[in-house]
């Protein structure tokens, strides 16, 4: 029985992948990836055109198996320093499962392909969007976020994991170990803060007391 074309694109989004967490974006060639899919190079240039429209295919399967998870995560009812927690471990998952190296090869990737890099921002603004979500519930339960706006906030906590992804994928044991210690670091500050008292409404703060 012949396979059907999706089933034919998902083993060859799949190729591609093992092939990009191998090589890397610059050693990544279609016919290398219709081999290790087993179908013929013609089967790429039908269902993705070529090798930007196979990367881009590869980025959007990437986002799409992983962005309802953090939906979930971020807005459940746990406290929001368990949540940030939550958003640690899967940054280990992600290392894990190949999924931080195929977003850093996508970045560095659209420096020099405007295509790509549309895409990879694209992907970057729905993560700021939920963390710019949560930021705003942070700033509704604990009151002025300082000098930031939750945007800020959002894309301050966002480049932080992005760069700390960045120097992780180097591979030096000693860094690595500090750019994760430092982004769980972010966790206690959450939780101090959520262990406060909500601070005092501008309404009851100017209520008049009463005269003795």
């Amino acid at each position: 029985m012949n396979e059907a074309p999706r089933d034919t694109a998902t083993r060859i989004i799949q190729a591609a992948r093992s092939c990009l967490l191998a090589d890397g974006y610059a050693k990544l060639s279609t016919r290398r990836a219709a081999d290790t899919a087993g179908v013929p190079l013609s089967q790429i240039h039908y269902h993705f055109g070529g090798k930007q429209g196979l990367v881009l295919a590869l980025l959007e399967h990437e986002n799409r198996q992983l962005i309802e998870r953090q939906k979930q995560m971020y807005g459940s009812d746990i406290p929001l320093w368990k949540r940030y927690e939550q958003a640690c471990d899967f940054l280990d998952e992600d290392l894990a499962s190949g999924y931080v190296r195929v977003l850093q090869e996508m970045i560095a990737a659209g420096w020099s392909d405007t295509a790509v890099a549309q895409q990879v921002l694209e992907l970057l603004r729905t993560w700021l969007s939920l963390l710019e979500s949560v930021a705003r519930e942070a700033e509704e339960r604990f009151g002025s976020l300082g000098p930031f706006t939750a945007g800020e906030v959002a894309m301050l906590i966002g480049l932080s994991f992005i760069g700390g992804e960045a120097v992780i994928l180097l591979g030096d044991g000693a860094t690595s170990r500090k750019a994760r210690t430092a982004l769980r670091s972010v966790g206690k500050l959450i939780r101090a803060a959520e262990g406060k008292p909500a601070p005092r409404t501008r309404h009851a703060a100017a209520r008049p007391r009463k005269s003795r």
